[in-house]
């Protein structure tokens, strides 16, 4: 594991680099969709505010799911007290580095995307709307956190999975951000990252190609989060993260949320049936 990269004075978090990696990935594809579908905005003002939304919903919505411990890790942060602001700073770094929770990212990048619509124009003056925008970002958010994820794996801070005997199994050294306890070197887990990865980009070129077919809009964002909730509901289960409902972990409990506001949203669409191509230019490629 590489949780950071020293370059001389300069530490770097991998977790970090992998984060901006996936973001350069979900700009380039919103990119091409907005020239596609004669959008007129900026992709990389979009894809930097849905960064930091999702960043700060992932963390808040994984540091809620255990107030006490939340609580605890504020007063440590606060022990060298306001008179040492930059020993402060430094302990809140430290606590931002890992702990994030990819349902309240996801909710949180949906709220931005939905008010991005709504600025939005296509190049003949109508808004784009929230759910189109949403339509729009699909196939990107799907690629870039696929990206992104790999940045967990890198930096070793707990999304890895259950151990394995399987040949592609990899052993979390003792240097990364949470590595298994006890943790012999024998040890191999599963690489739960690089499947997400191959999911998501399966994912995204079926999203890509599916925006060519005139859907109802808002069916395509349906798509994504009933695919992206299977997916990840099916990972969860060589995951490491505590059982705590029904036999479920967190995440999985909001994977079921994810596929069922899905298929809402796709019967949802069907029944309004406004179509993409009654307000944009043709579809091109």
């Amino acid at each position: 594991m590489y949780p950071y990269l020293h370059l001389g004075p300069l530490t770097l978090g991998t977790f970090g680099i992998l984060l901006w990696l996936g973001a350069v990935a979900a700009t380039i594809i919103l990119h091409k969709n907005f020239q596609r579908f004669s959008i007129d905005a900026d992709a990389l003002n979009v894809v930097a505010f849905v960064t930091i939304a999702g960043v700060l919903g992932a963390k808040a919505y994984h540091e809620l799911q255990d107030p006490a411990e939340l609580a605890d890790s504020m007063r440590r942060i606060m022990l060298p007290g306001w008179h040492h602001p930059g020993e402060i700073l430094l302990y809140l770094l430290k606590w931002f580095q890992a702990g994030f929770a990819w349902f309240g990212g996801l909710c949180a990048g949906i709220a931005m995307l939905l008010w991005q619509g709504r600025q939005a124009k296509f190049q003949n003056g109508g808004r784009v709307g929230g759910l189109r925008m949403l339509d729009l970002a699909a196939p990107a958010a799907a690629i870039g956190y696929g990206v992104g994820r790999l940045g967990c794996l890198l930096s070793g801070d707990g999304d890895y999975g259950k151990s394995t005997t399987l040949p592609w199994g990899v052993h979390i050294r003792n240097d990364a951000l949470d590595p298994p306890v006890p943790n012999p070197p024998e040890l191999k887990v599963h690489p739960t990252p690089v499947y997400e990865l191959g999911y998501s980009l399966v994912f995204g070129i079926w999203l890509w190609h599916r925006a060519k077919k005139n859907l109802p809009i808002g069916q395509l964002t349906g798509e994504y989060l009933v695919l992206t909730g299977i997916a990840r509901w099916f990972v969860e289960l060589i995951r490491i993260n505590p059982r705590v409902h029904w036999g479920m972990s967190n995440a999985q409990v909001a994977a079921l949320g994810s596929i069922v506001a899905g298929i809402v949203l796709i019967l949802w669409s069907k029944a309004r049936s406004k179509k993409w191509v009654a307000e944009t230019a043709e579809v091109a490629g």
